[in-house]
């Protein structure tokens, strides 16, 4: 069986770590350095429930309260990974406008989507609860996890998660092993 295309967006405000969640789960590393990305695209193949995919990961630059979406967000892109820093107000309060702005430009009512808290390690910085963000990904009818790209926490799990999400999504029942989730 040919594995599955699937193209997932990842979205978020700027220097939450979206570029680091995406190296860390298709080179294993954790990169320190920042330089605003532009778009890269990754591609990794993995294996959720014996069914083999081929990701691509979109990951977009940083995106404000004014950015515009480009439609290239809204066609073949199968789930969207909508992240934000747990150390971060301004990053929490841009990923709902960018939710808002997905839906608009996707003409849907839901589309499958991971809420992610990044930064899980900055606990001493911490201003967005966990209950907060389980609350916003509830109110999506999304799923709700939190991570660390420095830690490699919980960071397959997020795209294995969109994995099972966009299969749902599809009408097809997936059996979910995920110990990351928070519900």
């Amino acid at each position: 069986m040919p594995p599955k295309q699937r193209k997932i967006a990842i979205m978020g405000y700027r220097s939450v770590g979206k570029s680091s969640l995406s190296i860390q789960f298709v080179e294993g590393q954790f990169v320190d350095s920042y330089d605003p990305t532009i778009e890269n695209t990754f591609v990794k193949s993995t294996k959720v429930n014996n069914q083999e995919y081929e990701l691509k990961l979109v990951d977009t630059a940083g995106q404000d309260e004014y950015s515009i979406l480009p439609t290239q967000y809204s066609m073949d892109i199968h789930g969207y990974v909508l992240v934000y820093s747990i150390a971060s107000p301004k990053s929490f309060e841009i990923i709902q406008i960018i939710y808002d702005k997905l839906l608009d430009v996707t003409g849907k009512v839901h589309v499958p989507v991971v809420l992610v808290g990044n930064k899980k390690d900055l606990h001493m910085d911490r201003v967005i609860t966990q209950e907060e963000g389980k609350k916003l990904a509830d109110s999506w009818k999304a799923v709700f996890l939190e991570a660390s790209a420095k830690q490699n926490e919980c960071v397959a799990d997020i795209f294995h998660t969109m994995l099972v999400e966009i299969e749902k999504a599809n009408g097809n029942t997936v059996q979910e092993n995920n110990k990351c989730s928070i519900s």
